[in-house]
């Protein structure tokens, strides 16, 4: 058996071998590094297998999330709702912007906002809900977007962990997620369901005037060269990095699957393991598994961590501080006890291998190995 590995990058590129490497020697042939035909082409084939009037490319899903902000025309102070229970960018940016982070406590079942607790955090100063479509599956958007239409806030979507994933309304309308709210974000880092092989990212919008913000921002605050309209940044896909995104998008269904696959078997296999408890899902949407997270129970979560690593099987803690309780976040004023379902996950979660090259040897390894943990 080969070793396990929590990614396998390299497997799933031998796979594409061929396709990715005659992309990459394309733009290295014509030289066109930045801006090059393949990012405008990424940029359609995205807006196509998305549905989305918008897409635009940025450097990385960081990025994307500031730029989303930034493009509304904030003002230092206002307040952006989010979660704590998140992987650190998200309240990153609203920070760096000078706007304020306020958190709302997370489902403990599918670990995204949990929406009884969001119309209590609005205040006046509140301008836009950041929900995180963690692990794979959507935050409950039809609830979201109806509250946010309610008090007149901008939705942006996090969506780095769930691109390809589909939300499903009452009216049985189904959209991808990112597509929901005002504005969508992604991020391409490798190891997302779809990466590059670099850094990379994308925000998505229907809104015309919200695509040309965000467009100017991005673009050094210029829509024409050299006549800056406003102060911005430069953030853009490298034209390698979306050679290889056009190549890998074609597969996005398909990696998609195979996640689900690799999924199903741990849910089947583990459902009965007393100390452990499988990832619940979301309403109204469905789960790519990004990341497959199960809970612990009445043992040391640590020590189970510990014990994997030693038979080989590699566990990550997705993630084991809460934002609110980070050194950076202290002048929030937040303390431990103000959002306990997170605070409680921060203790209890670990995430298994979770990729498309996972062979049914290797699965069986790891959930036989688990069933035989003793503390």
């Amino acid at each position: 058996m080969n070793n396990i590995k929590m990614v396998d990058l390299k497997g799933q590129y031998e796979r594409i071998k061929n396709e990715v490497d005659n992309a990459i020697k394309n733009v290295i042939d014509t030289t066109a590094f930045i801006n090059g035909g393949d990012v405008q082409l990424f940029q359609r084939n995205l807006e196509k297998y998305l549905n989305v009037k918008h897409v635009i490319p940025c450097a990385n899903g960081t990025d994307a999330l500031q730029i989303a902000l930034a493009a509304l025309d904030l003002k230092p102070g206002d307040e952006i709702i989010t979660v704590s229970f998140t992987f650190v960018a998200t309240v990153e940016v609203i920070s760096l912007l000078g706007l304020k982070p306020i958190f709302v406590d997370v489902n403990k079942n599918d670990f995204n906002l949990n929406i009884d607790l969001l119309e209590k955090a609005i205040t006046p100063k509140t301008k836009a809900i950041i929900p995180v479509h963690l692990f794979g599956q959507c935050a409950d958007m039809e609830k979201i977007m109806n509250i946010a239409k309610k008090h007149k806030l901008y939705v942006i979507e996090d969506t780095a962990q769930a691109l390809g994933a589909d939300y499903t309304f009452s009216n049985d309308e189904v959209k991808k997620a990112g597509t929901i709210g005002d504005i969508g974000t992604t991020s391409f880092f490798p190891s997302k369901n779809l990466g590059c092989f670099g850094d990379g990212g994308a925000i998505f919008t229907n809104d015309d005037n919200i695509a040309e913000a965000i467009r100017i921002y991005a673009n050094h605050g210029m829509k024409v060269r050299y006549y800056h309209q406003t102060i911005g940044v430069n953030s853009r896909l490298d034209t390698i990095q979306a050679a290889v995104l056009n190549v890998k998008l074609n597969y996005l269904n398909d990696y998609n699957v195979a996640r689900q696959k690799v999924a199903n078997h741990y849910n089947t296999e583990l459902k009965n393991v007393d100390f452990l408890e499988t990832p619940g899902f979301a309403p109204n949407s469905n789960h790519i598994f990004h990341q497959y997270t199960l809970r612990t129970k009445n043992i040391n979560r640590d020590n189970l961590q510990k014990y994997l690593q030693e038979k080989g099987i590699p566990a990550m803690i997705y993630y084991p501080v809460p934002l609110h309780l980070q050194e950076a976040y202290k002048y929030l004023g937040f303390k431990a006890g103000d959002f306990p379902v997170t605070e409680e996950l921060c203790k209890r979660v670990i995430s298994l291998p979770m990729h498309t090259e996972l062979t049914s040897e290797q699965l069986f390894f790891i959930t036989d190995t688990l069933k035989g943990y003793k503390e």
